[in-house]
């Protein structure tokens, strides 16, 4: 069984009926629409496909809403659960089919995204490194952007060039293609995190028993809105979430971190070598 589950904020509904065609026509079992918004308007969509369980839920944070789903998937013993932004969509019904083969031929690995693209086609570069506390501030606050520039091109795997199958050690949470059996392992969203920075958690995480990958043999488009750079609550969220990431997994010092980025490249640069 494979689920799915979207968060919606007082989404626009011609935007969510977009994904949800989507997800009618492919092979998600079912999807559960996790509605933290003020009001319940977005019921009606839960009428409009057999695969949708809507849920109305208080709005605390991003995660919470997920973590909603995920018990269930656990509760239905679901094989795969897929986390999904509403401002996601694809074409064609062989995305989610793809996906399940690489993680069927894959048991080691816990978490896959495929290649994201802007609805214009072009490529959008969420394979990241683990963060510094100069990687997540930097390219918010320090004005030398030609330097900001160079280390976001390294931070995001820039020289791989997204054409390859690659592990990489953070993954946007966009699409966060999951296996439920690694999820029972490592624990869900930590909802301390009400938006942002939760999926570079879990993610980190599922790396610490599991394979992170990313697949670029299939394509999803993402309509990314980066709230946080227009919007001033949106970016008060961004950092607090940012400082609580870090004082978990560590500010300066933080030995995992390095080893784990380290791997990253090393292997990013045998690739090219052996290209």
């Amino acid at each position: 069984m494979i689920t799915a589950s979207i968060v919606a904020y007082h989404t626009p509904t011609d935007e969510l009926t977009h994904l949800l065609d989507c997800i009618d026509s492919s092979n998600i079992d079912i999807l559960y629409l996790i509605d933290n918004s003020s009001n319940d308007s977005l019921r009606e969509l839960g009428n409009t496909s057999s695969k949708i369980v809507y849920i109305y839920s208080d709005n605390l944070g991003f995660g919470h809403g997920h973590n909603i789903a995920i018990r269930k998937a656990i509760e239905k013993n679901a094989q795969y659960h897929i986390v999904i932004n509403p401002d996601i969509y694809w074409e064609g019904n062989d995305v989610i089919e793809g996906l399940v083969k690489f993680m069927d031929a894959h048991p080691d690995c816990g978490l896959v995204m495929p290649k994201v693209l802007y609805p214009n086609g072009e490529l959008q570069y969420l394979c990241k490194l683990l963060p510094t506390p100069m990687d997540l501030f930097g390219r918010r606050f320090l004005p030398f952007k030609s330097i900001q520039q160079k280390r976001d091109a390294r931070f995001e795997l820039h020289s791989s060039g997204y054409n390859k199958t690659m592990e990489v050690p953070s993954l946007s949470g966009c699409f966060m293609f999951m296996r439920v059996e690694v999820l029972k392992k490592i624990g869900m969203f930590d909802e301390r995190f009400f938006m942002y920075a939760e999926d570079l958690d879990l993610c980190r995480r599922i790396g610490e028993v599991a394979k992170t990958m990313y697949y670029p043999a299939v394509s999803i488009f993402h309509a990314y809105e980066k709230g946080s750079y227009k919007n001033k609550k949106l970016l008060k969220y961004h950092i607090c979430s940012v400082v609580k990431y870090f004082n978990k997994w560590g500010w300066i010092f933080d030995k995992k971190r390095k080893a784990i980025n380290k791997a990253c490249l090393e292997k990013l640069t045998i690739y090219s070598k052996n290209k």
